[in-house]
């Protein structure tokens, strides 16, 4: 047994004697008085500094000496400290220092220093603390500016904005990957796409990004090549080589290589395409590490109802009919036009029976993640299609085609995308003493992320960068708010409040961007044609919906610094927008916020938790025991975890919010074990009824290890 599993099943040894990994172990054990034992994980974390961390970081006498050495062996990236005077530096310290930071659970402080902190090149000691982190990441957004680097570290250090973990991780440090967090790539109908396709997937992985494929436009297995029938293998090879590469490269060894591949519903290999991921699937087609997607138009749903055949057709025929691409053809729009083309094969399959497959599959592996295509577009206030999404299933953007020539070089660059991401903790966020410069200075921090990085690897990739200056600001932290200010995840309050809240922030992005605009006079390409500029995104919305509507979310509006803006202040917008434009193509997404969720002590993303006491696995530590943020012994009831409050109302939360996010909002669904397939059907069609653009993962609680757990355990009494 381990040493946590010996010390979770002998709780009788004293608190003084244990280590800090005992210690956090008894979070999971109730007290005598049946109370969790919070205390013994703040306890733990202290001990890891005085066990661990305080005794294997590098000492230097003043920061001077620190800088000096970091510079001169090649730790921090000398061009980024030498845009400011060290006087400024030090004072930017001594500021970030004065917050007097410390980690709220051990697990957060644990996850810091085995994820994000700066090592010696072997490995084995520690040469910065969080706040040193908190400042390489303000000098490094900010290229200069002083004010920008002081109101970052002021947001990062209260834990009001924290970066994506590739941001975190990477900025400042001369050995690093890129601060992007990931990656969105076209694949068109030929080989010379292809192998350029697979190619950039290796440059992107190396850099630390995972890699989201679209291949809705290649020809299925049986189409012609060069007019000779039966030669295209389909999607699946193409899937393997995928997987492979993805296996291969990585960053420096810090993040496995991630990939997603989407297809969509009407293509030919669909079915083939989601039995790679059965349990009992051939070694030769199975498909272990690549994550799925499906793309879904709403005429499948409609066929499913009337439980019709659902027709399948040849990306090869419909490229040649349409000239252009299958995955920009709306398929509902062109679906009976298209059955009816003799010049189109297609086969085709029972709507009902694809979907029934398709939750099989999720039942089995959590796969595919969905793209509800008809919404995503429906609300894209950008010329052009969207056609995937990517591994965290929250990115939706408008990318274009490239070409190349026979020697693999660009005849015409297209668009491809690039994900530049954080996230603010909505209960840190309505505690801000400026709610709006919040915003603001987030925004500026993601826009230097976005402007700082060029993928000249990919140069699909660097040009829609440029391009778009696309930016996705998240939240997290929604249910530990909750549960602080007491209210239950789902109910007309909470709903109301994620309402209120998304608009104001929807606002204050809107704001945010037209000010960059305005100081540079520059916009992203493509403003003219979009929705902003014409002014019908802002008619999409009735300003007195803003408002707060029960007495509970308006008081807490009334204390903080919040604001929802007026018809008056809404019409004043749309003028500016007008006149100015906006920076930033798009805004706003909503990651699913897994280890800066923990460094920063907040519930992941803004769905429910999955256990008031969450369980993980941390290498060489084993188990590692994480409490919900803000949870007392007092406030239990307002941390039903997410199985217990159903799919309905994480949906309805979900469409609220979604409703002012350009892009997508992660939505995992989460399920008890007596779950059938057809439930999970169900939350699919609820899903779509809702408005709701994606689905990510499907969970279905594991009970196996219910038995093995110690009684008393907390994770296991929910």
């Amino acid at each position: 047994m381990s040493e946590i599993g010996k010390t979770v099943a002998e709780p009788v040894q004293k608190a003084d004697k244990l280590d800090y990994h005992a210690l956090n172990a008894l979070l999971n054990l109730y007290d005598d008085e049946g109370r969790i034992q919070f205390d013994k994980d703040r306890e733990a974390a202290n001990q890891f500094f005085l066990q661990h961390v305080n005794l294997n970081t590098v000492f230097f006498h003043d920061l001077e000496e620190k800088f000096r050495y970091l510079l001169e062996n090649d730790y921090y990236e000398r061009e980024v400290v030498e845009q400011y005077d060290f006087e400024f530096i030090k004072a930017l310290f001594k500021q970030a220092y004065a917050h007097k930071f410390r980690f709220q659970t051990f697990l957060g402080a644990y996850k810091y220093y085995t994820s994000y902190t700066l090592k010696t090149f072997d490995g084995s000691r520690y040469l910065e603390r969080y706040e040193d982190r908190v400042c390489m990441v303000a000098l490094t957004l900010a290229a200069g500016d002083r004010d920008l680097a002081r109101e970052l570290v002021d947001e990062i250090m209260t834990g009001r904005f924290q970066p994506a973990t590739p941001t975190f991780l990477n900025s400042g440090k001369a050995q690093r990957g890129e601060p992007v967090s990931c990656f969105l790539l076209r694949i068109e109908d030929n080989m010379e796409s292809i192998g350029r396709a697979i190619n950039s997937a290796l440059q992107l992985s190396k850099r630390g990004g995972g890699v989201a494929l679209l291949l809705s436009n290649l020809r299925e297995a049986g189409a012609p090549i060069k007019k000779i029938q039966n030669q295209s293998s389909g999607v699946i090879p193409v899937m393997k080589l995928l997987e492979d590469s993805f296996s291969y490269a990585n960053q420096l060894g810090a993040r496995q290589g991630a990939g997603a591949v989407y297809l969509n519903a009407h293509h030919p290999d669909i079915l083939k395409f989601l039995d790679t991921k059965r349990e009992n699937a051939d070694e030769k087609i199975r498909i272990k590490t690549l994550s799925l997607g499906v793309v879904i138009p709403d005429i499948t749903f409609k066929l499913a109802k009337n439980n019709d055949d659902m027709y399948l057709f040849s990306p090869y025929d419909v490229e040649r009919v349409y000239g252009k691409p299958f995955a920009d053809i709306s398929v509902t729009e062109h679906y009976a036009e298209m059955v009816e083309d003799p010049r189109i094969r297609k086969t085709k399959i029972n709507a009902r029976a694809f979907f029934q497959t398709l939750a099989e599959i999720q039942f089995e592996s959590g796969y595919p993640y969905i793209m509800f295509e008809d919404t995503v577009n429906r609300a894209n206030p950008i010329e052009g299609r969207i056609t995937l999404s990517n591994l965290c299933s929250e990115i939706l953007q408008v990318s274009t085609a490239s070409t190349y020539n026979e020697d693999l070089t660009y005849e015409h660059i297209g668009e491809d995308i690039s994900c530049n991401l954080g996230s603010m903790n909505i209960a840190k966020a309505m505690d801000s003493p400026d709610f709006s410069a919040t915003i603001q200075t987030a925004i500026r921090g993601l826009t230097a992320v976005s402007e700082q990085t060029s993928i000249d690897s990919v140069p699909s990739i660097r040009k829609g960068n440029e391009a778009a200056h696309a930016i996705g600001l998240g939240q997290m932290n929604l249910h530990g708010y909750f549960g602080r200010e007491r209210i239950h995840y789902g109910s007309e309050e909470g709903l109301d409040f994620t309402n209120a809240y998304f608009a104001a922030v929807m606002y204050e992005c809107l704001r945010a961007s037209m000010e960059i605009a305005r100081e540079r006079g520059e916009t992203f390409e493509g403003f003219e044609t979009s929705d902003y500029a014409d002014g019908s995104f802002f008619d999409r919305y009735d300003p007195a919906e803003f408002e707060p509507k029960t007495a509970r979310v308006k008081e807490l509006f009334a204390a903080s610094t919040i604001h929802t803006p007026t018809a008056e202040e809404w019409a004043q917008l749309k003028a500016d927008i007008a006149e100015h434009g906006m920076f930033n193509r798009y805004l706003q997404a909503v990651p699913p916020t897994g280890s800066i969720s923990y460094i920063n002590n907040s519930t992941s993303s803004i769905h429910p938790i999955a256990s008031r006491i969450e369980i993980r696995k941390e290498g060489k530590i084993g188990r590692v025991y994480y409490p919900a943020p803000y949870m007392t012994n007092d406030n239990l009831e307002y941390y039903a975890d997410a199985y217990e409050i159903g799919y309905e109302k994480i949906i309805d939360t979900y469409a609220v919010a979604t409703r002012y996010v350009d892009q997508g909002l992660s939505l995992t669904l989460f399920f008890k074990d007596t779950a059938t397939t057809r439930e999970i059907n169900r939350a699919q069609i609820y899903a779509w009824r809702k408005g709701i653009k994606t689905i990510y993962y499907i969970r279905l609680r594991q009970t196996a290890l219910v038995g093995t757990e110690v009684e008393g355990c907390v994770s296991c009494m929910l």
